[in-house]
């Protein structure tokens, strides 16, 4: 896939597992269950899904899923499994080297989204992408240092922290152009100043979903994960973005869908349904 000046290719980094009832909030399992069935211990399975953007002069990353080196207690909780793939296997797949990434678009920091950020070397975390820039809303660096009771674990510090000590972390305020083809468009009922990624050109737009829409069956407008700090505002995103979205007829990239790498999505009654669907980055 090619929108502009880039070449697109999906970045598996593994697959985890989160409770079913908290991706989907108040959304009954008898419903859930059925586009994201359940094992036995509640979980539906999630891929760590990202982006990457290759020009003439650029190699971006959006996201750096879930990462390497945890622990049993974290491997057996989240039933993490990185058999197939890492960050780096599936760039060394396309002959990439982590030294020729040049930039790294960070969502937000949660740890399935940040994870690969940092690395264990020696005994110590640094930066697994030593030449690149890395970009986060300054709104949401400084609620990850102080989250509360509630988002507390999403946050670990070692999978970030490093990135600011280098100097190697670029904060950003609000909508950002980052250029003609690529903006930052912060939203804020997951967590706050998550930023989607839209890449467009004047015949292509994707959008680069993040947690706003995880998994293709959160297209509904109720369907809001219980992780969600201001579930209502959730919505009203989703009812900003979905109409558009369906009118320009654009391509949604989803994280975490473990079969749906992107999708278009039209309207259905008195909401919104996927339309077609991709399970890989080709038209």
């Amino acid at each position: 896939m090619k929108i502009g000046k880039y070449k697109l290719f999906a970045i598996e980094t593994g697959v985890f597992a989160l409770d079913g009832g908290a991706m989907f909030g108040i959304i009954p399992k008898v419903l859930w269950n059925k586009t994201n069935p359940a094992d036995e211990q509640n979980r539906v399975t999630l891929h760590a899904r990202n982006l990457l953007l290759v020009s003439d002069s650029r190699k971006i990353l959006i996201d750096t899923g879930i990462g390497s080196h945890w622990d049993e207690k974290f491997s057996r909780i989240y039933h993490l499994d990185q058999s197939e793939f890492t960050i780096f296997s599936s760039l060394a797949s396309l002959r990439i080297q982590p030294g020729d990434i040049t930039d790294v678009i960070l969502t937000h920091l949660h740890f399935d989204h940040t994870g690969g950020s940092t690395y264990l070397e020696n005994g110590r975390w640094v930066p697994s992408f030593p030449n690149a820039k890395y970009y986060i809303q300054k709104e949401h660096f400084q609620w990850a240092l102080n989250p509360t009771e509630k988002d507390r674990a999403s946050f670990i510090q070692t999978r970030f922290m490093p990135l600011y000590e280098e100097g190697l972390l670029n904060f950003i305020e609000g909508d950002f152009h980052f250029d003609d083809e690529i903006e930052l468009l912060p939203v804020n009922g997951h967590t706050f100043s998550q930023q989607l990624v839209k890449i467009h050109d004047p015949s292509e737009t994707l959008l680069y979903c993040g947690d706003l829409f995880p998994f293709a069956s959160h297209i509904p407008l109720p369907y809001v994960m219980g992780y969600d700090l201001q579930p209502m505002i959730t919505i009203n995103e989703k009812k900003t973005i979905l109409p558009e979205a369906v009118s320009r007829n654009w391509k949604l990239f989803f994280e975490h869908d473990p079969e749906v790498v992107m999708a278009t999505v039209a309207e259905s009654g008195n909401g919104y349904s996927i339309d077609q669907v991709f399970t890989e980055m080709i038209l």
